[in-house]
């Protein structure tokens, strides 16, 4: 397959973008990336005329046809490349797990580490950071299920739901290093810190997981834009 087949518009900071590489990298799957500025200011044609609803990262686009959402674009890798490891559970039961805790990771995790990030006083971050503590008993209890013993939620290999979950352990650094309390903890959730281990030292992951003091310049940046945005509305 040529490279030039396969492109992928993204962010370096993205765990929805890092959710893509990943699955890319599991299919062993050459492409091309085009980065957008951080802030999307501005953002590219490229991006703008791929995405055209949301104009937001990732985009992936396969044969001059783009893709669009995170879950979705690694559902259609899985599906195109299906000679290679699969991504999906193949129980149709499991696979539909997989699709609800990741559907769950979606609406119940990143939210509140925005929050904590935007708000400025210390006992406003105290009810978004019991929301992720919440998540996390949850996403414990899940993989031990989900795992059925193994080493990823996926079984013996990452799969979906570790894509899901795992892509977002950059920013939960950040979130543990700037207001200095820890979400993801071995007291309450064992298993879950024994798997990020694993996870982040995969070869399908290594090196995608962006360093804490990279995102933590980063963040400051997006503090001040978040917090302008609530501003204006």
């Amino acid at each position: 397959m040529a490279k030039s087949e396969v492109k992928l518009i993204g962010k370096w900071s993205s765990p929805y973008v890092a959710r893509v590489k990943i699955a890319l990298n599991i299919k062993s799957l050459e492409y091309e990336i085009f980065e957008e500025n951080e802030t999307f200011n501005p953002k590219s044609d490229l991006l703008v005329q791929s995405n055209p609803v949301y104009g937001k990262v990732p985009v992936l686009i396969h044969q001059d046809k783009p893709i669009c959402e995170s879950l979705i674009i690694v559902e259609y890798i899985d599906d195109t490349w299906s000679s290679s490891p699969s991504i999906l559970p193949s129980d149709s039961y499991d696979r539909s797990v997989a699709r609800f805790w990741a559907a769950y990771i979606d609406q119940k995790w990143f939210p509140p580490m925005q929050s904590i990030i935007t708000v400025e006083r210390e006992e406003e971050r105290k009810p978004y950071f019991e929301v992720m503590e919440e998540v996390v008993e949850k996403m414990e209890e899940a993989f031990v299920k989900c795992s059925k013993g193994k080493q990823f939620f996926g079984g013996d290999k990452i799969g979906y739901l570790d894509i899901a979950f795992g892509s977002f352990l950059g920013w939960l650094s950040v979130i543990e290093h700037d207001y200095e309390r820890k979400v993801l903890v071995e007291e309450k959730a064992p298993n879950l810190v024994k798997w990020a281990k694993r996870f982040v030292a995969d070869p399908a992951v290594k090196g995608l997981i962006p360093e804490t003091e990279r995102l933590v310049k980063l963040s400051k940046a997006l503090q001040i834009k978040w917090r302008d945005a609530i501003g204006k509305t």
